[in-house]
């Protein structure tokens, strides 16, 4: 089926690195997360100024930004209209935006932005409250299969963005027949859907492991499955998808990008001292204990790679209905 393989195989070659860049420095202030406070962007955002700063990288602390909307719509628009040349500013993405910019979603075209680095992906996971009748990945897809309906789910994107879909391919490979009925809420992130589980008004959260990570370690909520090739190194007590016979992952790579009118030695600068952090033994540790895969691709590399991105994106999107 369409959703089993593509993600798998596009993040299979990751590793590679960039090319050493040698520009000129480039001064940080600000990070915008386009979500709100806790979740995956805001991780990305808090952590990598921090790190930035840690370890020199820019002048002062990293101010971050938190501006939830739209699935980083808000945000988006807000740099092509305001701050396309300001090369102080950092703006967390992952494959999420990306998936909303291939479904024009966004107000502006792909290539609005300049993308500088991955520097990891996080894991996909479905989650229930712990109190939750549902105990097995097995019963959650045996009640999909009996009543689509029976069951409210939730993300931090819309319907058809990349945690809907994550959800869709576990369904698919379990045998659930009618997709298009289970029913699905969108939050701005992970943790309002897993806040709103928890007060009983969600059955099932479809996100990333990192951004309720600490739900998790507090055992508010039980993981059915992750997403994963391979059990995740700091809580290789959940199961994967694939451990339960749901041949399925769902990674999230985590990046950043900046505005368009950037020039190309601000950009160099940039991608340049990212690569730095990702090599740190700061960014690793901070990375792998939150659940997030350590992957790098900087520069021309990550450009390429966002745009196949959203080819495949856009591909899928076509398949499973959500556009023309």
């Amino acid at each position: 089926m369409i959703f089993r393989t593509f993600m798998t195989a596009k993040l299979g070659a990751a590793m590679v690195a960039a090319a050493t860049l040698t520009a000129a420095p480039a001064s940080a202030t600000e990070c915008i997360a386009p979500s709100d406070p806790g979740g995956g962007w805001d991780f990305t955002c808090r952590t990598i100024g921090r790190i930035l700063t840690e370890l020199d990288l820019v002048d002062g602390n990293v101010q971050v930004t938190n501006m939830a909307g739209g699935v980083g719509a808000v945000a988006f628009a807000m740099v092509a209209a305001e701050r396309a040349d300001d090369a102080d500013l950092i703006v967390a993405t992952s494959t999420v935006g990306v998936t909303q910019i291939a479904q024009g979603r966004y107000p502006a075209p792909l290539d609005t932005m300049r993308y500088l680095a991955m520097l990891g992906a996080d894991v996909g996971v479905i989650a229930v409250d712990d109190d939750s009748p549902i105990q097995s990945l097995e019963e959650l897809n045996a009640a999909m299969a009996e009543d689509p309906t029976s069951l409210v789910t939730a993300g931090s994107s819309g319907a058809g963005g990349w945690d809907h879909i994550r959800l869709l391919m576990v369904a698919d490979a379990a045998g659930v027949e009618e997709l298009s009925d289970i029913r699905w809420v969108q939050f701005d992130g992970g943790t309002d859907a897993v806040t709103q589980m928890m007060g009983g008004q969600i059955d099932v959260v479809s996100t990333d492991l990192g951004e309720i990570a600490g739900f998790v370690e507090s055992g508010d909520i039980r993981i059915l499955a992750a997403l994963s090739d391979d059990p995740i190194p700091a809580f290789p007590e959940i199961p994967t998808a694939k451990s339960q016979g749901i041949d399925v992952t769902g990674y999230n790579w985590r990046g950043l990008y900046t505005g368009g009118d950037v020039s190309d030695e601000e950009y160099a600068a940039w991608v340049e001292k990212l690569e730095t952090l990702y090599n740190s033994e700061e960014w690793q540790t901070a990375a792998t204990n939150s659940g997030l895969v350590p992957i790098w691709r900087g520069g021309d590399e990550f450009e390429t790679f966002v745009r196949e991105q959203a080819d495949i994106m856009e591909d899928i999107s076509r398949d499973i209905g959500v556009i023309e």
